[in-house]
């Protein structure tokens, strides 16, 4: 189950942790479908909902899928602790840094972290 919630200031969609994984595009594609329903600009998905195969880079499941939430313009943060994918990826690493600098997509740990990067100023 989804929640709307005001983090920083903006209206963002908050994805339960214990709804289905997005193994894909499609999944992805209905992710989108509900924040555009909600009309937020932001959807928050656990890390936990994110199968292992996500944080290989060389799947393209990541980027496939982070490419639908650009294509609709929905941004996307990815929030919780994925030390132990990063650990295993020089390339992850590296996409998650580049991610977090970026506009569209960011990994952080918490929503309190999500809240502290949209809040203005």
């Amino acid at each position: 189950m989804s929640r709307l919630q005001r983090l920083g200031g903006v209206q963002v969609l908050v994805f339960a942790d214990d709804g289905p994984p997005m193994r894909g595009e499609s999944d992805a594609v209905d992710l989108i479908g509900e924040a555009l329903g909600e009309g937020v600009a932001w959807a928050a998905i656990p890390a936990e909902r994110l199968g292992d195969d996500f944080f290989v880079l060389a799947t393209r499941i990541a980027g496939d899928a982070i490419q639908k939430f650009v294509n609709y313009g929905i941004r996307l943060a990815i929030v919780g602790d994925i030390s132990r994918h990063v650990a295993k990826s020089t390339a992850l690493r590296d996409f998650v840094y580049e991610s977090n600098r970026g506009r569209h997509v960011w990994f952080v740990t918490d929503l309190a972290e999500l809240e502290a990067r949209l809040a203005p100023g």
